[in-house]
């Protein structure tokens, strides 16, 4: 259980580090777990079936349901649990080889840890020792008296706690994805598993001795298979590339609160990449507000250029006086075109534009509309139209008050 919590912990902040959401490794540790112990207690109880059943057993039938009593075979535990994961980031929508990656360094942590459970059942011992960090096994765990063994439980715990911390610096030294770094910790697990399985004495397979094919045991076979499963699967993705999906693309975005510095190098299937579907959505709509925000000031210039229009209308020497509305009006247009002045002095290419319009008064119409279209374009033509407008309401003033 201990090293189910540090597993959990480490690849936690592993997937986090990925762009992952927090909480996921928790929720999926649930069924992998779960699936995971019964993995295992099935692969002992198989491979030491005649310790169970038959005539030479030497348990009852239930007592194979006893897990505290030792044997959960490590095989079990990863295949079934392997399958419990699967289940869990189908169901969420997340790539099942990006979650094995993530979880390979917590494994070999968690199986160095748990290794120590073997100590406390006098269990996976090797052969008679006479170094000074020999084991003492008692008579009802087949040991003898006086007589040292190999700890073979120490060695294999230190050899996984060692691969954890080069399965985290392969990571990120190399960019291992696509299920790559976790066919790393295969290879590696059961190279070491391979030789410390050769010391090994206590029976696996029967009552009383070890089960053997070929003059290796059942375990050797089994490392064997695996170890060239695995290395046939990293040549086999040696160029696959791709992102792989860390955040659903129904969720918003990756956790803010993880630090991005402990990502893998190089990692394709980072927060920026990963939350892709989010971030497209998320610009989507900035560019939906942009077009919105354009038209509006858009459709304030127009108006701005109808009201000068409809002022030049009113100015001709043969009509009426003016109303007291227009008067307003034109005072109105002044009092713009003098907040205006500012920044069309600024704007030499604004001012040119504005002296073309006050001579031609058809090519203002033109200039009108042309300004008008750039304004939808966004905020700043929008602003140099309303300059525009302001100044050919002056001019119209101007001409208003010569005559």
């Amino acid at each position: 259980m201990l090293g189910v919590i540090v597993a959990v912990w480490l690849s936690e902040r592993r997937w986090r580090a990925r762009g992952g959401h927090k909480g996921t490794i928790v929720d999926i540790a649930v069924p992998a777990v779960i699936f995971g112990l019964i993995g295992g207690r099935l692969y002992h109880v198989i491979t030491d079936w005649q310790t169970y059943f038959g005539s030479r057993a030497i348990k009852e039938p239930y007592q194979a349901l006893f897990i505290w009593e030792g044997g959960l075979g490590i095989w079990g535990a990863i295949a079934l649990g392997a399958l419990g994961v699967w289940w869990a980031v189908r169901n969420r929508g997340i790539s099942f080889s990006a979650m094995a990656d993530t979880v390979a360094p917590g494994i070999a942590f968690a199986q160095g840890i748990g290794r120590w459970g073997n100590w406390f059942n006098q269990e996976l011992y090797g052969s008679p020792t006479t170094l000074p960090w020999g084991l003492e096994i008692d008579a009802d765990h087949g040991g003898e008296p006086g007589v040292l063994y190999h700890p073979t439980f120490l060695y294999e715990s230190i050899w996984d706690v060692a691969l954890g911390f080069a399965l985290i610096f392969a990571g990120r030294r190399f960019a291992l994805h696509h299920g790559r770094l976790f066919a790393l910790y295969v290879a590696g697990y059961t190279l070491g598993r391979f030789w410390i399985e050769g010391l090994r004495i206590d029976p696996v397979g029967g009552v009383d001795h070890a089960v053997t094919f070929l003059g290796m045991r059942i375990n050797q076979w089994t490392s064997i298979v695996l170890f060239v499963g695995a290395l046939v699967y990293l040549w086999m993705t040696r160029n696959k590339q791709g992102v792989e999906v860390v955040v659903p693309a129904s969720a918003d975005g990756a956790d803010p609160a993880h630090p991005a510095d402990q990502a893998d190098a190089d990692s394709p299937d980072t927060t920026t990449e990963d939350s892709g579907p989010a971030a497209a959505e998320a610009a989507e709509r900035t560019g939906d507000d942009a077009d919105t925000t354009g038209e509006a000031r858009g459709g304030e210039a127009g108006d701005d250029t109808a009201e000068t229009e409809r002022a030049e209308g009113s100015g001709t020497d043969d009509g009426p006086a003016e109303s007291p509305d227009a008067d307003d009006r034109s005072d109105a247009d002044t009092v713009a075109s003098t907040d205006a002045a500012a920044s069309t002095d600024t704007d030499a290419d604004t001012a040119d534009r504005a002296d073309a319009a006050d001579a031609d008064a058809d090519a203002d119409a033109d200039a009108d509309g042309a300004e008008a279209e750039r304004a939808e374009a966004g905020e700043a033509e929008a602003e140099r139209a309303e300059a525009v407008a302001g100044d050919r309401s002056e001019g119209v003033t101007k001409e208003k008050n010569s005559r």
